[in-house]
């Protein structure tokens, strides 16, 4: 089995190894790369939406679906399996309409396609699950659009996938629709009732329609750590009931169905397995100081500047992130102002600590920060050790694209409930331009010519 990805190191990083399983890059804008990789196999999973590219994502996913679609044209592609969105008879999201338009074009191509349209999946990092469960843990009273009262039928992630991997041995000889849906049919109300319950949260609700669509998604921007775009995208949808006929799939694959209290229970209670992933380097500290009530998606700031410096330049210079020469390579003065507020949020006197030899490596520790994971010339973690509410990590990654190479610095928030929000948007200030000054200042300085006392201090550390 084969996973395709265009964020192919996340990906990697967050799955584990295993013998029948590779992973690749892919990104389905590249008409000619998906030619070539598709037609590759027998069955597909077509796992793919576009609502994290802003507004204009209908048009590109619609792309996206038309470059699959010139691909598995005339090959010897044998079924598709599509996971879709279940339309509402009334509505006008774009969202929806999107995912429509997509099964279409799908089938189109005249491969058996079986189209699964689900309605609001539940289990770690489905979008919908994760507006809903930010809200609980990050507002004293829950503050929704008027429309919370739409009722849904949502379905265990569990139960999902068993009918997705049941389609894997399937083998049609033409197109099938099916709505996919749990037991239990309930208003977004009721829903935010039972997750309120098992986060041991008190259910303080009020809907308003002053939250229009456009005020609505910018008030999730704030409020939950779910992208905009993608929280806006789905937001749209909700407005309607969302409740799927699933008998005739329920009847060919017979399953036991987890009831929605079921569900939530379970999905809150294996909260923060994903940090036991490669993401935080399997890392023990990440694992200790998880907490409940972190969120699943982070809040991130950042930059990246591309140059025609080679990995290795750039690297020299990375590596040296922390150092007393160096420090932070831009407003020193901000980083260190940062660790001595560490007093306020409990913790002790900054302790200044570098790595020991020139090379870094997993463990090192760099002042407060820790290296959590280490690519020599291609990538570099290292998790915040300082107090705060949320686990938080710095990245940089240097990305070759041949003729020129990408330098990013990007830092990563999760934050516990609402002073964890707080917390980001207080740093928010400096993060508009420090990783700016930050990218720049390691690309003037790699383009520097090396300094044979600049390495001897270096290796004299």
């Amino acid at each position: 089995m084969t996973a395709a990805a265009r964020h192919i190191d996340y990906l990697k990083a967050r799955t584990a190894p295993h013998e029948n399983l590779s992973t690749l890059y892919l990104d389905l804008a590249d008409a000619q790369a998906t030619q070539e990789l598709i037609p590759q196999f027998d069955v597909i999973f077509f796992l793919v939406h576009g609502m994290a590219q802003g507004h204009d994502f209908v048009d590109y996913e619609l792309s996206l679906a038309h470059n699959f679609t010139n691909a598995v044209k005339d090959s010897d592609v044998q079924h598709i399996i599509y996971l879709s969105a279940i339309q509402p008879q009334s509505g006008d999201s774009q969202h929806l309409k999107a995912r429509q338009a997509t099964g279409e074009i799908i089938r189109s191509s005249g491969i058996p396609t079986t189209e699964l349209r689900a309605g609001v999946i539940i289990g770690p990092g489905s979008a919908a699950f994760e507006i809903m469960r930010d809200f609980v843990y990050n507002l004293p009273v829950l503050i929704t659009p008027s429309y919370v009262t739409s009722k849904a039928n949502p379905i265990a992630l569990e139960n999902l996938n068993h009918y997705l991997f049941e389609l894997l041995k399937d083998e049609p000889e033409g197109h099938e629709i099916y709505e996919v849906g749990g037991p239990d049919t309930l208003t977004y109300k009721d829903q935010f009732e039972v997750i309120c319950k098992a986060a041991n949260k008190p259910f303080r609700l009020w809907s308003t329609s002053l939250l229009s669509p456009g005020l609505a998604s910018r008030w999730l921007g704030i409020v939950t750590s779910v992208p905009s775009s993608i929280g806006a995208a789905l937001l749209a949808g909700l407005k309607h009931d969302y409740v799927a006929n699933s008998k005739k799939i329920r009847e060919r694959f017979p399953q036991d169905l987890i009831g929605y209290t079921e569900m939530v229970n379970n999905t809150i209670n294996v909260e923060g397995e994903f940090v036991r992933s490669n993401v935080w380097g399997f890392d023990e500290a990440a694992l200790n100081r998880w907490q409940p009530g972190f969120g699943y998606y982070p809040k991130q700031a950042g930059a990246s500047i591309e140059t025609i410096l080679t990995s290795e330049q750039l690297w020299h210079i990375v590596k040296q992130l922390g150092s007393p020469k160096e420090g932070y390579f831009f407003a020193n003065i901000l980083w260190r102002t940062r660790e001595w507020l560490d007093l306020f949020f409990g913790g002790g006197r900054p302790v200044r600590r570098s790595p020991e030899g020139p090379e870094l490596k997993i463990g090192d520790l760099i002042d407060s920060w820790k290296v959590i994971r280490c690519e020599p010339n291609k990538f570099l973690s290292l998790l915040f050790g300082m107090k705060g509410p949320g686990l938080g990590r710095l990245e940089c990654a240097i990305i070759d694209h041949g003729d020129k190479r990408e330098l990013t610095i990007t830092a990563w928030w999760h934050p516990k409930g609402f002073l964890g929000l707080l917390y980001w948007f207080a740093m928010m200030p400096a993060h508009l331009f420090i990783f700016r000054g930050m990218v720049k200042a390691i690309v003037l300085k790699a383009a520097q010519p090396p300094s044979t006392d600049n390495d001897e201090s270096l290796d004299d550390k």
